[in-house]
């Protein structure tokens, strides 16, 4: 089958090339994928650190060409949302059923091809914060892919959102339009306590963020964007004046379980048009390479797409 191969010397890191067929377990459907949608993690990191040769990706949306031999997942010729720790950048990927939604017919693969890792990262998010009508949720790093889902998500869950960027003045309107109440330029710039974060960043913004929850607030940290250390000033872990029972919990998306339902709803909104995939960037897979630079430039907000041939 082709594939986008890891190849450090080719642009992007990617080349495409031929690849074996994957093998498939009983308790997984073999895939035929139509589009895939890049992250930063697998792009920053994963292309780094992978063995030459290696067939990467997360996310991916198709139809199933096999059906599980236990009886699990869908059947032969349903439109599949996928996720899996590699194999999305192929033609056919392996993929468990318990990491597999159902599509409605006829939706744009691409814009489905978006829904696991960003969608179902937001929503679980959030799901761990807890009921979110009527209370304060902030989101940092929010114009990202998960930033963008979870602004949405936080929305239409009932929730006061507040979305943190590193330039309200580009984004502010857009973001607004997604659903936050506030733009702010930081955490520490919210005017309000917040009863939960969805932390895309990391860092000093993760202390700050953690500083603006309310009592019983939960921040859950789910990116790492700065790749820098956090470090909590001498009494941020005190539970007087106003800090009693806040917690941090962190997050890792392929240790969920029972993410079916998810996929299957997330791809239904995004289907009905009740969630905005925001797309920035599209196009065949053999252009990968210009995502992936425009990715790790930190230029795209947004999620980029490749439509499989």
């Amino acid at each position: 089958m082709r594939a986008l191969l890891v190849d450090r010397s080719a642009p992007g890191g990617l080349r495409l090339g031929e690849a074996p067929d994957p093998v498939q377990a009983p308790n997984q459907a073999l895939v035929r994928v139509t589009a895939t949608s890049l992250n930063y993690g697998e792009v920053a990191f994963g292309i780094d650190n992978a063995p030459e040769g290696t067939v990467l990706g997360w996310d991916a949306a198709g139809i199933v060409e096999r059906a599980a031999a236990d009886g699990s997942g869908p059947a032969i010729g349903t439109p599949a949302v996928t996720l899996a720790p590699d194999g999305a950048w192929a033609e056919y990927r392996v993929v468990d059923t318990d990491l597999m939604g159902v599509v409605p017919q006829g939706a744009d693969p691409g814009a489905i091809s978006t829904v696991p890792v960003a969608g179902a990262s937001a929503l679980r998010a959030l799901h761990r914060i807890g009921p979110i009508l009527g209370r304060r949720v902030l989101v940092t790093g929010a114009t990202g892919g998960v930033g963008r889902y979870a602004v949405q998500l936080a929305h239409l869950g009932g929730a006061h959102v507040v979305a943190s960027t590193g330039d309200p003045a580009a984004h502010g309107e857009s973001l607004r339009a997604l659903g936050a109440d506030e733009v702010v330029s930081g955490p520490a710039e919210a005017n309000e306590p917040v009863d939960g974060v969805v932390d895309m960043v990391g860092g000093e913004q993760l202390v700050a963020a953690y500083d603006r929850l309310a009592e019983s607030g939960t921040l859950v940290s789910v990116g790492h964007g700065t790749g820098g250390a956090e470090t909590f000033p001498f009494g941020a872990f005190f539970g007087d004046q106003g800090r009693h029972d806040r917690s941090i919990v962190t997050f890792f998306l392929l240790a969920c379980r029972g993410l079916s339902p998810d996929l299957t709803w997330l791809a239904g909104a995004v289907a009905g048009g009740r969630l905005d995939p925001q797309i920035s960037w599209r196009g065949a897979w053999d252009a990968a390479g210009q995502a992936i630079e425009a990715l790790r430039g930190r230029r795209l907000h947004g999620k980029a797409v490749l439509d499989i041939a």
